[in-house]
């Protein structure tokens, strides 16, 4: 790759475009789930929207890593970025063609024509995301020196929680209050500023000169090899996968557990989410700190037992004010990983191997949401023969509460050994 100088202004403006794509994807984390609500109260059958927009990661993380790694990864994120635009402009437009909804079916689908279009354009959003987030977040370290990355990170990470989780949700509670189609019509608009801001980042952003290639099982086989070779970079990659799985099991059981029996309509629920990401901004911009405070090891072991019981305070809140907090504590620490894993993972792979490398890393740590989204609308189901509603919603609670402090135990000694090594 063609060495720059460092240039604030460069990283400012793909932090920024970052930020709007954030902010889209966080209208779009409770505007696909709230419509597919809407159509339907099954569990099951709502986790499988959010499924089809994460499930890519498993299918295509691979192709996009070893794409990002031979294409300049600027131009890769422009046309990723161009597909979403298209296809929140589709949604828009199918929505506004289906409005107004019948009630939503208590089993099945009130609306299958218009499931299966939601369907298809989250897969197709899925699909671009993996290749966007593998070419963005390879493309970071060519912006700053290796020595800033915690803070460059930690910052991004602030800008993206920002819109992700802070105000996203929030905007999608307004919007779908004034009218259903208006979040995807919104997100449109703000990738399509993204790419405005993106294309003011000069430089070149390819991993090695075009020219002749190595055949791609070849390429593949390096990333596997580097991989493979890292014991700290696989554990972080299992430990992150296992973190994603039970998150999205809650989330899942935590949107129908607000709406039955916390009783928020779509912007109660959606200011709880922004809530909880006050905590992950503030995790973000003090993970820097901490670290120097107690070291990275004793970071990650920390962040990493806590989560199981702040799952349990999730399934224990008695209203939205205490399910905001625990929120906010949980959306802290794992911030607080987030900065330490993805710093770590830059700065200990190579860059003409970081797209394949990352890629695979994201394939075990975000090919397990899908997984996630599944066991929670089967738990949910099966647990409905004998227990009561109630009940059935909160037992993804107990159960991903249980695998992570599995998860913490069996990690504990390895993630000090593992950055020890790196010390």
């Amino acid at each position: 790759m063609q060495n720059t100088p460092y240039d604030s202004r460069r990283l400012a403006r793909f932090i920024a475009a970052s930020g709007l794509t954030n902010l889209a994807d966080g209208i779009a984390v409770l505007a696909w789930a709230w419509v597919a609500s809407l159509i339907t109260r099954d569990a099951l059958w709502i986790a499988l929207v959010p499924i089809a927009l994460r499930s890519p990661w498993l299918l295509f993380a691979i192709p996009a890593g070893i794409v990002t790694d031979r294409v300049d990864r600027r131009r890769l994120i422009f046309a990723a970025d161009t597909v979403r635009v298209v296809a929140f402009a589709l949604v828009t437009l199918v929505l506004w063609q289906a409005l107004p909804l019948p009630p939503a079916a208590p089993r099945g689908l009130a609306q299958p024509g218009l499931f299966a279009a939601l369907m298809g354009a989250a897969l197709v959003v899925g699909v671009a995301e993996v290749f966007r987030d593998t070419a963005a977040q390879t493309l970071l370290p060519s912006l700053v020196p290796h020595v800033l990355l915690e803070r460059a990170n930690g910052r991004l990470w602030a800008v993206e929680m920002i819109g992700n989780a802070l105000l996203g949700p929030a905007v999608a509670a307004l919007l779908i209050g004034w009218y259903v189609a208006a979040p995807f019509a919104v997100n449109a608009t703000a990738i399509a500023l993204a790419l405005w801001l993106l294309s003011g980042v000069a430089g070149q952003f390819r991993a090695r000169p075009a020219g002749k290639r190595e055949h791609w099982k070849a390429e593949l086989d390096a990333g596997f090899g580097f991989l493979r070779g890292s014991k700290t970079l696989r554990l972080l990659a299992w430990v992150t996968g296992f973190w994603n799985l039970t998150f999205e099991m809650t989330m899942i059981a935590m949107l129908l557990h607000a709406q039955e029996h916390l009783g928020l309509n779509a912007l109660g629920y959606g200011l709880v989410l922004a809530g909880g990401a006050v905590g992950g901004i503030l995790g973000s911009i003090s993970a820097e700190r901490i670290l120097r405070r107690i070291g990275s090891a004793r970071a990650m072991q920390w962040t990493l037992a806590l989560t199981a019981p702040f799952y349990l305070g999730l399934a224990l809140a008695p209203g939205a004010v205490t399910l905001t907090l625990v929120l906010a504590a949980s959306e802290f620490w794992g911030l607080v990983w987030n900065t330490v894993s993805v710093s770590y993972r830059q700065r200990a792979v190579p860059d003409a191997l970081r797209g394949r490398v990352n890629s695979l890393y994201r394939m075990l740590a975000w090919g397990m949401m899908p997984l996630g989204m599944l066991l929670s609308g089967l738990t949910i189901r099966a647990s409905e023969a004998g227990f009561s509603r109630e009940t059935a919603l909160l037992l993804p609670f107990w159960l991903a509460a249980a695998i992570m402090a599995l998860v913490a135990w069996l990690s504990w000694r390895k993630l000090a050994a593992g950055f020890a090594q790196q010390g």
